[in-house]
């Protein structure tokens, strides 16, 4: 008895002073904590300012939204005149632009050609009407606006896609 006690516990002994085959990793910080670029309120409002100068141009009024990298409204606008329809418009356009990573014009004709992607329109937040573009910086989307009221498919998109801030690389393609 003695004689098997002894040869168990010096097989547990020796098995525990065995080394990992592997080191272990510390565990730090950047495992968990991803930084990444994200839209300011000065930058939301000078991209509202760009896009309302451009609705000018085209002597249009539009609401506007401008959201941050997580869907966040940093800015929400209704242009004078403008039916309050377009104001939840504008917001939701922004979140698909920034949620799909695609402006809502070319996500609406791709959904429209595509038997298998019609049915994104039937998403609660999803809008498949033109004048949402993501905004990228970099190569990664860092926010969207969405524009509505313009008085067309075409005109919402071209002054959506006219707000970027391009000559500090924030541009509305990638």
């Amino acid at each position: 008895m003695k004689i098997l006690l002894a040869l168990l516990l010096s097989s547990t002994v020796c098995l525990g002073q065995q080394r990992p085959e592997k080191p272990l990793t510390p565990i730090t910080a950047d495992s968990y904590v991803k930084t990444s670029d994200n839209l300011t309120l000065k930058a939301a409002f000078e991209i509202a300012a760009r896009a309302t100068q451009s609705a000018s141009s085209l002597d249009k009024n539009v609401s506007i939204a401008v959201l941050d990298a997580s869907g966040t409204t940093l800015l929400l606008m209704k242009g004078d005149g403008v039916g309050p329809h377009n104001t939840e418009a504008a917001r939701r356009k922004a979140f698909t632009a920034l949620s799909t990573k695609t402006p809502t014009l070319v996500l609406l004709r791709k959904a429209e050609s595509n038997v298998d992607t019609k049915n994104l329109n039937s998403l609660p937040e999803l809008l498949l009407l033109s004048g949402g573009v993501p905004l990228w910086y970099k190569g990664n989307v860092i926010g969207s606006i969405g524009v509505a009221g313009g008085g067309s498919p075409e005109n919402d998109d071209l002054i959506a896609k006219s707000a970027g801030l391009t000559e500090l690389g924030i541009t509305s393609t990638k």
